[in-house]
């Protein structure tokens, strides 16, 4: 079943709910699965244009992330706003939490957000969807050992003229019980080339994967697909037959169905 943002007649809900198997052991998450704005915030100043691409949210990344949680019956949490909004992959104390320019592009809407609008937007949006992680995260580790977590992303091909050679990548911290059987799952197909913290580092102080994954000591990576490789239909199956497998295995792992804790790189001594 799924519960979006999008019911026409109902008021705008920040998040979107997969069901599925609380004690599957995988949670699938997706912060920028959408380039929606909420009512009154018209476009943020931005042409429509602006919202297609990668700046107003991770292109096919939600996709992929629905085609997983069905095959694998999985629950899964999504967002139903965009990141020129308000960026759910940030700590609330994050300077790029509300940008007021992105990759080129002006966000008028965001020129003058005060210390109240700030608030206002954490306290709608972004706290909404990192509430219902951890209930969410509470209630499978009620039912089974701890799951692992995966996050779906999705990266522009090219970056300021340059062409990044990637079809996937695998972002992460210091805990490498789900990485390194996930890298090895991916340069195992034919014909991929696999990033490791490529072309961002996976270490980053208060984002998603840190508050539910690093300091909950459960295991995790986060996965960057190439958005041409999955901005149709036809590219979101082909990417979930190719990680439906691995992340199944991986979820059968003793230990990464365990809690424990790495120090974050993101931490001083």
């Amino acid at each position: 079943m799924t519960k979006s943002a999008a019911a026409a007649g109902e008021a705008f809900q920040p998040t979107e709910y997969i069901d599925g198997d609380l004690g599957s052991g995988i949670l699938l998450l997706c912060d920028h699965a959408c380039n929606a704005v909420p009512p009154g915030y018209g476009n943020l100043g931005v042409p429509p244009e602006q919202f297609e691409r990668h700046i107003g949210y991770d292109i096919g990344a939600r996709a992929v992330t629905l085609e997983l949680a069905r095959r694998l019956g999985v629950p899964a949490c999504l967002t139903s706003f965009s990141r020129l909004l308000i960026d759910p992959n940030r700590g609330d104390d994050d300077p790029t939490l509300i940008m007021r320019l992105s990759d080129g592009a002006v966000v008028p809407g965001n020129a003058a957000v005060d210390a109240a609008e700030r608030s206002r937007r954490i306290e709608r949006f972004h706290r909404p969807y990192h509430q219902l992680i951890a209930r969410t995260l509470d209630a499978m580790l009620e039912k089974a050992p701890p799951p692992v977590i995966f996050s779906i992303h999705s990266f522009t091909p090219v970056w300021r003229g340059v062409p990044r050679p990637w079809h996937v990548t695998v972002l992460w911290d210091s805990d490498p019980r789900a990485v390194e059987p996930l890298l090895e799952g991916l340069r195992a197909q034919d014909g991929l080339i696999v990033g490791d913290n490529e072309p961002y580092d996976g270490a980053l102080k208060n984002d998603t994967m840190y508050q539910h994954a690093t300091l909950r000591g459960l295991a995790q990576a986060l996965l960057e697909l190439r958005q041409d490789l999955i901005a149709d239909t036809a590219g979101a199956q082909e990417w979930a037959d190719r990680l439906e497998p691995v992340l199944r295995d991986i979820a059968r792992l003793p230990d990464c169905r365990q809690t424990r804790y790495f120090k974050s790189r993101c931490d001083s001594d």
